[in-house]
């Protein structure tokens, strides 16, 4: 048994939010470092990566919609030349600020809308394939298990990591429960921890319905702007070394 516990992180816009960030790497194995567009800006990035390599863990690019005002949540609907330049110069802008901390990215995993929308549609899913492996072709691309993305990725050529999460809600189909529903984030520790156990150990999780579904997962997510975020990411890493999980980072 052996999974990445990665979080989405350089979200924040409050010193808290932002301490908070830094206090969970102290959890995870790999980081998802928001590149300037839907949140985040050089400072942060900076800041971010240092502390990442000092942790040792796995540093990868988030890159999302230029959308600040809806944090990159809100759905776009771009030619498809257009997402592949915006994910290739996101990711170009933190491969440089990594290359000046002398650390190399590893992954690229997108946020938000653009990650959702990919997870079903086709001809996007190889728009974001196509701005990875336009930036690098050695990166992995992280997506939603069983995705197109996933699909995408293969088909590039790209070396892919289907990712779950701990902390959101699924629907039967496989994808997340959508953040306008008020039970999309699960901010209990309890909720997360058996979450979490599940995928790792059982590869399934529990929906509210009693429906189980099947997930076959190289990476698990915790976000950085979740309510209390250090303390759930603490618990689910604690929880996954008690029963025996391997928790190692994306390579």
């Amino acid at each position: 048994m052996r999974i990445d516990l990665n979080a989405d992180v350089g979200e924040a816009s409050t010193p808290d939010g932002k301490s908070a960030e830094i206090a969970l790497l102290s959890s995870v194995t790999s980081v998802n470092i928001a590149c300037g567009a839907h949140a985040g800006d050089l400072d942060t990035m900076h800041e971010l990566v240092a502390a990442a390599a000092a942790a040792g863990l796995a540093i990868g690019a988030h890159p999302g919609y230029a959308d600040r005002d809806g944090l990159g949540r809100r759905e776009q609907h771009l030619a498809t030349s257009e997402i592949a330049t915006l994910v290739r110069e996101q990711v170009n802008l933190l491969t440089s600020v990594a290359r000046a901390h002398r650390v190399e990215l590893r992954h690229v995993k997108p946020h938000g809308a653009l990650y959702n929308q990919a997870a079903s549609d086709p001809q996007l899913a190889a728009a974001i394939a196509e701005g990875v492996r336009q930036s690098s072709p050695t990166l992995r691309l992280v997506g939603l298990a069983g995705s197109e993305l996933i699909h995408a990725g293969g088909a590039a050529g790209l070396v892919t990591a289907a990712e779950a999460f701990a902390d959101r809600a699924y629907r039967r189909d496989g994808t997340l429960v959508p953040r306008t529903d008020p039970r999309a984030l699960h901010t209990d520790g309890p909720t997360a921890v058996a979450q979490a156990l599940s995928i790792a150990i059982r590869h399934r999780v529990q929906l509210a319905d009693g429906h189980r579904l099947d997930i076959d997962a190289d990476t698990m997510c915790l976000h950085g702007d979740t309510p209390g975020a250090a303390e759930l990411a603490r618990m689910v890493r604690a929880a996954l070394d008690e029963a025996g999980v391997e928790v190692v980072r994306l390579e």
